[in-house]
């Protein structure tokens, strides 16, 4: 054998190996975000993949056996995913004593039902308090500080300036993703994970400890005057509104920056949340790296800082949590108003990405998920308490079989645009582009036919549609019903086919042609009240007036 021969076969297996190697790391890439088109994108095992959730009641995944009862009905409900929370409490029972039993019980018994987990983490705080953190860290609070009100009484909540609580918490979360990594990086079962849960400030707008008054009327961290500005023109309005009050300053002390007031005080409280939140993170990707995000709990209407849950992750603060935690991957709303489309496009601003992790599990989020996930190209999509018995399981169930249909065209970009809707009394009818397509998309009860029109409240209906081609679409969805227009005046669009499909293995079959009484004999198609479908819709394009031979 010749030497040039030689040298042949080892650079073929020298380059097999290279293949073999690069598969193998590959392979082993953990779940991530990715950002395609501007909107981000969770990837798991190297594939696009949307989150059909639902969060478990806070208690029920303490017991791995009460946890047995619910996962088939979590299955059959058409669920990839479970949101379930990790306690600290239980997890480090005693001081550097860690307890994974429950975790692993969790992981295991998932991955028996082909679903997927976010965990939790119930650390420092869970719904502004202390509750999930161990009691041999409450019974201490000269080690582990409390906050303080304006009178100086302590509050059940640990302080965010309590440096050796801080460590604790970086110390358990880190050995939690650690064991996550050793027990789970091949099979990714856990694909994301929520650092604490529901950050924010009771009964008072700050804290008021020596410490926090000390820090409060000291100039601001050259880090926050930095970002505000290198970021000047692309704060979010909120914040651009309050600096242009003070004059537009960039550094000084809080008050001088932002002025005298509760929100200045939620401001000093936001950047030392998300700092501390952001050095948990840290700890927690530098032992495996999978997305993190944070969640919040919203305000209601004229409520004022202290009187909700202050300083957490919410949509004016936007800014300071980015600027304080660069390594949070996302900010996340929980909803429990009716308020969908307000605070989802609050949230969908600088580059966040959309993810639900939490929301009132009632009939009206059969809808919601439709738009979120379509509207808003979210990532996931989570009711709350999933595995009580609830009446908006069966209309969940069928969302989300309708969505599992259609997930593969989504995640191969089969579209020239995707867009989402939702619908009620106050909201009958939404018109959307799409091409030269004008669609005028509409609530079921909007037909004269359907509904009670003197009724003050409509049930809430939704619905998706992509577009395949410049006259091809999907339209999916329940109570619905969209007319077709042109851009153009001087043209219509009709319907030349409307058919009712189902997808196998990812390609459509067609079930029923709907050419005639529902489209109305072509006037449009809908999908009617407590009714879910795909249906395949082509059009055809003619001059509005047609002049005479």
């Amino acid at each position: 054998m010749n030497y040039f021969r030689i040298q042949k076969m080892l650079l073929v297996i020298v380059a097999a190996c290279s293949v073999i190697f690069c598969t193998a790391q590959k392979s082993n890439t953990p779940p991530h975000i990715e950002k395609i088109n501007g909107h981000g994108q969770l990837i798991v095992q190297q594939k696009p993949f949307t989150i059909l959730g639902g969060e478990l009641g806070n208690s029920t995944a303490s017991s791995l056996e009460e946890m047995r009862r619910h996962w088939p009905t979590l299955q059959q409900m058409g669920l990839n995913t479970v949101l379930a929370p990790v306690y600290w409490e239980l997890l480090e029972p005693e001081e550097n004593k860690f307890d994974f039993s429950l975790v692993d019980g969790l992981i295991a018994d998932a991955r028996k039902y082909n679903l997927k987990l976010v965990f939790l983490w119930f650390g420092t705080w869970k719904n502004s308090m202390s509750s999930y953190a161990p009691v041999w860290m409450k019974t201490n609070p000269a080690r582990f500080p409390r906050t303080q009100d304006k009178q100086k009484n302590s509050q059940e909540i640990f302080s965010v300036f309590g440096k050796e609580t801080l460590e604790a918490d970086k110390k358990a979360f880190a050995r939690l993703m650690r064991h996550i990594r050793e027990t789970d990086e091949q099979q990714n079962t856990v694909i994301m994970m929520q650092v604490e849960n529901e950050i924010g400030m009771l009964p008072t707008s700050r804290e008021f400890s020596a410490i926090a008054d000390q820090q409060f009327n000291s100039n601001i961290p050259n880090a926050l005057s930095s970002y505000l500005q290198k970021n000047a023109t692309e704060l979010v309005p909120e914040l651009q509104q309050q600096l242009k009050k003070q004059g537009g300053k960039k550094s000084g002390t809080w008050a001088q920056v932002f002025g005298e007031g509760l929100s200045t005080d939620e401001i000093f409280q936001a950047w030392y949340y998300a700092g501390y939140t952001n050095e948990v993170t840290k700890a927690g990707k530098k032992e495996y790296n999978l997305p993190m995000f944070v969640n919040a709990a919203l305000p209601r209407p004229g409520k004022l800082p202290g009187e909700y849950p202050s300083a957490g992750p919410l949509p004016h603060l936007m800014n300071i949590w980015n600027a304080a935690a660069p390594d949070i991957d996302m900010l996340s709303p929980d909803f429990y108003n009716p308020d969908t489309k307000y605070w989802c496009n609050l949230y969908d601003r600088m580059g966040n990405t959309i993810f639900v992790p939490e929301m009132q599990f009632d009939i009206s989020c059969a809808a919601k998920a439709f738009y979120i996930i379509g509207h808003h190209q979210a990532i996931g999509f989570s009711p709350f308490s999933i595995e009580s018995d609830n009446a908006g399981a069966t209309p969940l169930s069928k969302t989300y079989a309708v969505l599992h249909q259609l997930l593969p065209t989504i995640h191969r970009k089969e579209w020239l645009k995707m867009d989402g809707f939702l619908f009620d009394k106050g909201n009958e009818v939404q018109q959307a582009d799409f091409g030269q397509v004008r669609m005028s998309v509409s609530h079921a009860y909007s037909l004269p036919w359907m509904g009670n029109k003197t009724d003050t409240l409509w049930p809430a209906t939704g619905g998706i549609i992509l577009q395949t081609a410049p006259d091809e679409f999907l339209v999916a969805g329940t109570g619905i019903v969209v007319t077709f227009a042109s851009t153009d005046s001087n043209y219509v669009y009709n319907i030349a086919s409307a058919d009712e499909i189902i997808f196998k293995n990812g390609k459509p079959e067609k079930q029923r042609r709907l050419n005639g009484d529902q489209t109305h004999q072509g006037r449009h198609v809908r999908i009617d009240f407590e009714e879910w479908g795909i249906q395949q819709v082509k059009l055809y394009r003619s001059p509005r007036s047609i002049a005479s031979k």
